[in-house]
């Protein structure tokens, strides 16, 4: 039977940053754990901490630009673009434009602030 999912939940973001995050389907929202589905919307100049998380994201940029740091180079995603961040691997994301950012981060498994392993 299907689930229906009549609202998102904002998550509130770790830290002081001003980010805006919903979630539709994952852990808080709909109690799934194999996926979670969430709009973000990033401040310019916004930076995330170093990680490498349990799980695989693909952030999906729909306004401006994300930006994307990994072992190799710097990588600006764009409006239309997506990035894949693999499980394990460590990144670090932000919002390099004036006008900060908007994207879809969809993750396998769903997001966890547990499973996240921030640098400190």
């Amino acid at each position: 039977m299907p689930t229906h999912v009549p609202a998102p939940t904002r998550i509130v973001a770790a830290g002081t940053s001003r980010r805006r995050s919903t979630e539709y389907v994952g852990r808080v929202n709909s109690q799934t754990t194999a996926v979670s589905i969430a709009p973000h919307a990033e401040p310019g100049g916004w930076k995330s901490r170093r990680r490498r998380p349990s799980s695989t994201s693909t952030r999906s940029c729909c306004a401006a630009c994300c930006g994307f740091e990994h072992a190799a180079e710097p990588l600006d995603v764009h409006a239309g673009q997506a990035v894949i961040a693999h499980r394990g691997e460590r990144v670090r994301y932000s919002s390099p434009a004036p006008d900060g950012a908007e994207y879809v981060a969809v993750c396998l498994p769903a997001f966890s602030p547990d499973t996240v392993r921030r640098d400190p």
